[in-house]
């Protein structure tokens, strides 16, 4: 894929979603906490940020904030992670939120045979209530210009005018060079009030015709996009790959705008084992990263990503995709080894374990 030059752009990366308050009940339970560690948290927030403070890349994030304290904690979050706000939407608050909140995502982490559990409370969030013409992309991408934009299908889902936005700025970032990538990230609880899988089928293929590079595990393409291979299991591990690459030939002849398509392969064994891979498809042939079984999980939001903003950085600094991939894997893999649902990692770190470092004290 041909990316814009460094120099040319003031922007490595863009990513345009929503971005929450994640309250998390470390070790307990949602419906017993007394205190929450509040993070910022958003699955497109996710991968500029993980750009930003692993990979020192120059990043911002399009959204919907509150004129009110909640929103300026959330701003605090996100200018501590290195993200830039000047394009974001400010909203002013009526004192109760009816009309725009910000919003919150309660998250456990689970543990053992207790999986991981998210409860949101997003609706009428400000994200949600951008609509087109309420952002100058033209200006982001013609003026100050971006090598890559990032977003994904859970900003699709959060109201009837987020997939308006989403093709106005993918149109915009097309028409000026720069490469789109979207995480397709089918959550079912989002969908359902507003016409389920059926209605994710529908906006998600008609935002794919303007992406260059998907990102999306087995369930997202069958799901979101309606592709579906006899035999692919709801679970993919690395050792079993071979209908879910006869699915992604498919999509890419039904979508032959996609220059590449990336999944991670993630085998459950407990919320706190997991196997974990991850495999590209570009150029014609597919590239496997490495395949590590049994890895061990402190925090596995936001593991998928980490494995898009390695693969991104792998991509914009040339790597080429067999170590794009290895970049993508190796550094979602590490971010579930913190809390949060950001990466808390450095690029020496990620290249240390793609060459098989091991896990012994540094000092």
């Amino acid at each position: 894929m041909t990316i814009r030059d460094r120099d040319s752009c003031r922007w490595d990366a863009v990513s345009l979603g929503e971005v929450m308050i994640r309250l998390d009940p470390g070790e307990g339970r949602i419906r017993t906490a007394r205190t929450f560690q509040a993070w910022e948290g958003g699955g497109e927030y996710n991968v500029t940020r993980g750009l930003r403070r692993c990979f020192n890349q120059r990043t911002a994030v399009v959204t919907g904030l509150v004129e009110n304290d909640l929103g300026h904690l959330l701003e605090d979050l996100i200018l501590q992670g290195g993200v830039d706000l000047s394009h974001s939407k400010w909203f002013s608050y009526d004192g109760i939120g009816r009309d725009v909140r910000l919003g919150l995502n309660f998250t456990e982490r689970g543990f053992g045979v207790r999986g991981a559990r998210g409860v949101s409370d997003r609706a009428r969030s400000a994200a949600a209530a951008l609509k087109a013409g309420d952002i100058d992309w033209q200006r982001i991408f013609a003026e100050e210009g971006v090598r890559w934009f990032h977003t994904g299908g859970i900003y699709a889902a959060l109201s009837g005018t987020t997939p308006e936005v989403i093709i106005e700025a993918m149109t915009a970032a097309r028409a000026n060079g720069t490469i789109i990538s979207y995480d397709l990230n089918y959550r079912p609880s989002l969908w359902k009030a507003i016409g389920g899988q059926d209605r994710a089928r529908e906006v998600n293929r008609e935002i794919a015709r303007y992406v260059d590079v998907m990102i999306g595990n087995e369930e997202d393409f069958t799901a979101a996009l309606g592709f579906d291979v006899e035999g692919v299991d709801e679970t993919v591990t690395n050792l079993d790959v071979s209908n879910f690459e006869k699915m992604i030939r498919t999509v890419v002849q039904e979508f032959p705008n996609f220059q590449a398509v990336a999944t991670t392969l993630r085998d459950v064994h407990s919320a706190t084992v997991n196997d974990w891979g991850a495999i590209l498809y570009a150029d014609g042939a597919f590239h496997r990263a490495t395949h590590r079984p049994a890895l061990e999980i402190l925090d596995r939001v936001g593991g998928g990503d980490s494995f898009a903003s390695g693969l991104i950085y792998g991509f914009l600094t040339g790597k080429g995709p067999a170590l794009a991939v290895e970049y993508g894997a190796a550094h979602g893999a590490l971010a579930m080894t913190t809390p949060g649902d950001t990466s808390m990692v450095d690029v020496g770190e990620v290249e240390k374990l793609i060459h098989g470092g091991s896990a012994r004290v540094d000092r």
